[in-house]
């Protein structure tokens, strides 16, 4: 097992680039097993998560050729069917959360799949019923294999239909999506997420001859087709790690430029830091963070105390609210963290606590964070990363505590951020990774 130590209180200047969007990636990745032909993917992460997925396509011997960094080509056109019933194929999908997304795709091509419950995070319960809600309305039909702990689905051809999803899941509509595109007729799903990421997905379906209308809406319709096609893809920056940046800059900044971000598929992330006083120049497609000593938290118009709270797309993503909440410790004035999709999310603040952080706990959703406006700085601990997101936060947090930290557990930080440390470190971090074995 591998740590990070962390030699805190070492501003960073310059500039940083984000890698390119880790759940887009997983999403159009697995769309390439909806053809015969080839499919070329420019950006994708060198992050554990999506190589683990790409190892998989090629287990079930999906030709996967590096034309360069970050540049694959798939071709699903010989895929080993026999193997996707194996035990070894399930185990190695238990755990990856990323493997689920491979459902649709399947099913829609091939008329079945066999498929774990995924792994990943630990941030409390993550259901697929949405998946296979979706997936019985187009004519599937599944059991629960409890020996096996296996999900079996089949259908001899799809049928589209009108459905309205009884939760806006990302991965949810991205697995019916791909799923209906050649389906038999019309499909139409409502209440679809429509998050850049399930945007950019339809965009390259439709590149491969889909026939996918309402994206960007939460009302998509698709006309299946009987063939897709090879087609050419970009996938977006990952504006997780571009808010990851954003609170970097405002814990330990001294002026950091974060390169080509997407400004327009950023949503209201830019505003979110903007309400804890962050302040935040966009020239071009670049923000810009100058040096800023203090920053003073907004409240509302009544003068009641400000609240971040996450919510589907166009809404706060759930997976900033841990970075949020670290910029929020040395802030002027308090803010309600409500964090509302997950239950679990939030027990990592513990650590933070342990760091000298003011944190009421109000129960497994709700935190109050008191800012010490940098008069008390963070204290270095001894922590584990208990998933992607508080992993970031953690080492933000370390960066800006008096002493050295040490984060074991970073295989979780690896799962959504490439070569973090070496990137960091060039700004002026001071970050080490150890091999404990």
């Amino acid at each position: 097992m591998e740590s990070f130590i962390i030699e805190g209180g070492h501003p960073l200047k310059g500039e940083i680039t984000p890698q390119g969007a880790k759940n887009e990636a997983l999403e159009v990745i697995c769309a390439t097993l909806l053809t015969t032909e080839p499919v070329r993917i420019k950006n994708i992460p060198d992050i554990l998560d999506v190589n683990n997925l790409i190892q998989l396509l090629k287990d079930i011997n999906v030709s996967v050729t590096k034309n360069a960094h970050n540049d694959y080509t798939f071709q699903a056109n010989d895929v080993n069917l026999d193997y996707l019933e194996s035990d070894e194929f399930v185990r190695k999908c238990a755990a990856l959360r990323g493997s689920v997304l491979m459902i649709g795709p399947l099913l829609g091509r091939f008329g079945k799949a066999t498929i774990a419950e995924p792994g990943g995070d630990k941030i409390g319960r993550r259901r697929l019923d949405t998946h296979f809600l979706g997936f019985k309305y187009l004519g599937a039909k599944f059991v629960h294999l409890e020996e096996r702990n296996v999900f079996e689905i089949q259908a001899k051809k799809l049928k589209g239909c009108y459905m309205l999803l009884d939760e806006a899941s990302v991965t949810g509509t991205a697995n019916i999506v791909m799923a209906a595109v050649k389906a038999n007729g019309t499909t139409t799903i409502y209440n679809a997420a429509c998050e850049p990421y399930i945007q950019q997905l339809c965009h390259l379906l439709n590149a491969m001859g889909a026939n996918i209308s309402g994206i960007a809406s939460n009302l998509l319709t698709i006309v299946g087709v009987k063939e897709l096609h090879g087609a050419k893809h970009q996938i977006l920056p990952d504006m997780i790690e571009v808010g990851s940046f954003i609170g970097i800059a405002a814990m330990v900044g001294n002026g950091i430029r974060i390169k080509n971000v997407s400004l327009k598929n950023l949503g209201i992330i830019p505003d979110a830091f903007s309400k804890l006083g962050v302040k935040i120049k966009e020239e071009g497609d670049d923000l810009l963070l100058p040096p800023q000593p203090h920053y003073q938290v907004d409240s509302f118009i009544d003068g009641s105390i400000m609240t971040l709270a996450d919510a589907p797309w166009p809404g706060l993503t759930p997976d900033l609210l841990s970075v949020l909440i670290v910029v929020a410790t040395q802030c002027r004035g308090s803010v309600l963290f409500h964090q509302k999709m997950f239950e679990s999310r939030l027990f990592f603040v513990d650590k933070l606590i342990d760091m000298g952080a003011q944190i009421i706990l109000c129960d497994p959703h709700r935190a109050v964070v008191i800012g010490h406006d940098h008069k008390i700085k963070l204290r270095a601990r001894r922590m584990s990363s208990p998933d992607i997101r508080a992993g970031i936060a953690l080492l933000i947090a370390a960066m800006s505590a008096n002493g050295t930290s040490t984060i074991d557990n970073i295989a979780q930080i690896d799962r959504g951020y490439q070569d973090i440390e070496s990137r960091l470190n060039r700004l002026g971090a001071k970050i080490k990774r150890v091999d404990n074995r």
